[in-house]
């Protein structure tokens, strides 16, 4: 809600390009190191488990308590500024931007921040995870193309939509459908044969 939405999006999505790619390859190399059986039940538990999880997580979890601190620190940022104009700050963007070198222009303080918030926010996490089961049991490259599209048009609905979005989609529903899908995908992957 405070940069420009073009750097925090390419960020963001720079951040979650890489990290599908790389829990594709993850994925991919798993059943060369354990039995492809032994893959398969593993990514069966992780889509049952993170269904479970998310379902809990939307009947036990109240309001995000993160979404209120971003609020309250742009809110305190904004009056820290005491009320600057975007044309000055645009003036103020423009200098700078023509006293760094040319690599830093490409990636700005603001791409890289979004960047790596975003990179390090998703390590381990259950996308991530699932990504690593789902390359291990399925054709690794369109786990990439799905995973990338997937994530592409979360985050920019997020970044485009920002608060309205977050004030209209509730996460508890959000977390009964991502519960309900994994536990469909667990279903499907213990129908499925072992190949």
């Amino acid at each position: 809600m405070r940069h420009p939405r073009r750097l925090v999006l390419s960020g963001c999505l720079g951040a979650l390009i890489v990290m599908t790619i790389l829990s594709a390859v993850v994925g991919w190399a798993a059943p060369n190191l354990i039995s492809r059986k032994w893959t398969h039940h593993i990514t069966t538990l992780l889509f049952l488990g993170f269904g479970v999880w998310s379902l809990w997580d939307a009947f036990h979890d109240g309001d995000d308590e993160e979404l209120a601190e971003v609020e309250a620190q742009l809110d305190a940022d904004l009056k820290a500024n005491g009320g600057a104009t975007k044309e000055k700050n645009q003036d103020s963007d423009d200098l700078k931007k023509q006293r760094r070198p040319l690599l830093a222009q490409f990636f700005s303080p603001i791409f890289l921040k979004a960047f790596s918030i975003t990179f390090f926010g998703e390590w381990g996490d259950k996308s991530q995870l699932a990504t690593i089961g789902l390359a291990a049991d399925e054709n690794p490259l369109g786990v990439v193309l799905g995973g990338i599209l997937g994530q592409a048009l979360c985050t920019t609905a997020a970044v485009l939509g920002g608060k309205s979005l977050a004030s209209s989609i509730s996460e508890r529903i959000v977390a009964l459908a991502g519960g309900f899908l994994f536990i469909v995908f667990g279903i499907q992957s213990i129908l499925s044969p072992v190949e």
